[in-house]
């Protein structure tokens, strides 16, 4: 013990030395030139803490595929898949999902060859036309649906106009955030005047007519709820702009309702005389027109293929 002590004693009065000549040179001293010449910094270094990481999506593929019309394209649709998936994680935390892919001659959005829904939690449909692959459209199509995957495990896609206009919105920015790029051409499409101020009025309406307000079955422009929605939540995020398409996912529509007020009064309605429709009860029959509004669907009748004019 005390040869230990001398030893310690010894090292102190070599460092003081040092430092004493070094001053005396005129030279700073720092801690390591105050070391002995022989000295073996130590081994052991602090661990730092490893990086929070998102966990990894739990998710399967399904290929409806008996005749092998996908057969020549599964490879690209995996990788597609996966890289879509992928980017989407860097910005969400996604829940378990099943991706359900069939092959339709002339299937998917006309000039897309590729649609989309997600017609239930944890689940997410894509129609496509194999003559017409492009994997950078299936990419933009899935993010798409995987908003509304994580969307669905909060508030749900919504049964009312405003609930769906909001969801439509919600998805559509979160392809920009994700991708870049310009809006889908669906998003890009500018409303008609005064429906700014119709959809105010309608906003917690249950029985409205998604066909029409999204896939053109009527008498409104095709698209239009998609554009509608989307310019609906670039007005609320110009006001929020520490906000996005992610931090806004589990928020409920009635929150974006004062965006809405702002559009229908820049589409010159008078805002004061606007009487928003009361909410009515679901009928069985208007039960079954909300369950296709969730899920993002036109009524069977007016869906025959599946063929979606756009991903809802």
């Amino acid at each position: 013990m005390l040869a230990s002590l001398a030893l310690k004693a010894g090292g102190i009065a070599l460092r003081r030395r040092r430092v004493n000549r070094r001053r005396q040179r005129g030279r700073p001293v720092t801690a390591a030139s105050a070391l002995p010449p022989n000295h073996r910094p130590s081994l052991w270094q602090p661990v730092p803490e490893p990086a929070k990481m998102r966990p990894m999506t739990i998710w399967t593929i399904h290929f409806l595929n008996t005749r092998h019309a996908l057969t020549p394209i599964m490879p690209e649709i995996r990788a597609a898949a996966r890289e879509a998936i992928a980017l989407t994680e860097a910005h969400a935390d996604l829940p378990r999902f099943d991706l359900v892919i069939r092959g339709q001659a002339g299937g998917g959005i006309p000039d897309w060859g590729v649609g989309g829904h997600a017609p239930a939690p944890g689940l997410i449909e894509v129609t496509l036309n194999p003559a017409r692959f492009d994997p950078a459209l299936l990419m933009r199509t899935l993010v798409h649906e995987l908003h509304h995957l994580v969307r669905w495990d909060g508030p749900g896609y919504g049964k009312s106009l405003g609930e769906a206009l909001v969801s439509e919105g919600l998805a559509g920015h979160f392809v920009l955030q994700v991708l870049g790029g310009r809006p889908d051409p669906w998003d890009a499409t500018t409303p008609s005047a005064g429906l700014a101020k119709r959809a105010l009025t309608e906003w917690s309406r249950l029985q409205y007519d998604h066909a029409e307000w999204f896939f053109g079955k009527g008498k409104i422009r095709k698209w239009t709820g998609y554009g509608l929605g989307h310019r609906l939540l670039a007005e609320h995020l110009a006001q929020n702009p520490d906000q996005d398409a992610v931090s806004l996912a589990m928020t409920r529509a009635d929150s974006f309702r004062e965006a809405m007020r702002r559009l229908a009064k820049a589409d010159g309605a008078e805002i004061e005389e606007i009487v928003e429709a009361p909410i009515v009860a679901a009928s069985e029959e208007t039960a079954d027109a909300a369950a296709q509004a969730e899920s993002g669907e036109p009524a069977a009748e007016d869906n025959a293929g599946r063929d979606l004019p756009a991903p809802a």
